[in-house]
């Protein structure tokens, strides 16, 4: 497999997403929120259907377990790029407010871009090599070797009818189940130099929301006094 392809991936979604954004941003939020609700609904109806089925029937689906467990994890890394957009990661920021407004916004930009070097670490730790540190894979590394591999996931097995009109191997692939990884950590790195930019042209103040208490108690405030 060329060892380029799922930064082929990571770059042509990040495209996709700047495009439409460009085009109906709204949309894109939209979406992205739909696929965080989806994500959580069917986490939701297969461990509701799980204990229905156990309790009720002493029955159940084997790979349920690894299904809801691989949900999870792409709740997590998609979710935590539009949570970043959207300015919902907490953060304490009692300290930096203090600094006057320049010093200010020197850390907001020093936070994002540390947001995105986290997101580049994770993608692949060897450039780091330049800085003479002795460390090499990542996600991207990761990835690679269950394509290559061809290894299948534990549980999670393809419906009889499909292994017999597509001619698919019996396991669920590995390498499906975590294509999340150059996407989620690629959208990462994108939110980040996204904020990165708004905060240098005076659009945002931070990428996390250090604020938030206070700022729902402020919107509130006529709804306490009632």
């Amino acid at each position: 497999m060329n060892t380029y392809l799922p930064y082929l991936i990571m770059i042509v979604v990040i495209a996709l997403f700047w495009l439409a954004e460009r085009r109906n941003p709204d949309s894109v939020t939209r979406f992205e929120e739909n696929v965080l609700g989806v994500i959580l609904a069917l986490i939701t109806i297969v461990s509701f259907t799980q204990v229905v089925a156990r309790y009720g029937f002493n029955s159940g689906w084997g790979g349920a377990l690894e299904f809801t467990r691989i949900l999870f994890a792409w709740m997590i890394l998609f979710g935590m790029s539009y949570g970043l957009k959207q300015g919902m990661h907490l953060g304490v920021d009692a300290l930096l407010r203090l600094f006057p407004k320049p010093v200010f916004r020197f850390f907001a930009i020093f936070g994002a871009v540390c947001a995105f070097l986290y997101a580049a670490i994770l993608i692949n730790s060897t450039w780091l090599g330049i800085f003479g540190a002795d460390t090499s894979g990542g996600a991207m590394v990761y990835w690679s070797k269950m394509y290559q591999i061809g290894i299948g996931l534990d549980d999670l097995r393809y419906p009889e009818w499909m292994q017999d009109t597509f001619g698919v191997k019996e396991r669920v692939q590995r390498w499906i189940a975590y294509l999340i990884l150059p996407i989620g950590l690629g959208l990462f790195g994108f939110r980040a130099l996204q904020a990165m930019v708004a905060i240098w042209r005076g659009e945002r103040e931070l990428i996390i929301a250090g604020h938030e208490a206070e700022d729902l108690v402020a919107e509130n405030r006529n709804v306490l006094k009632d």
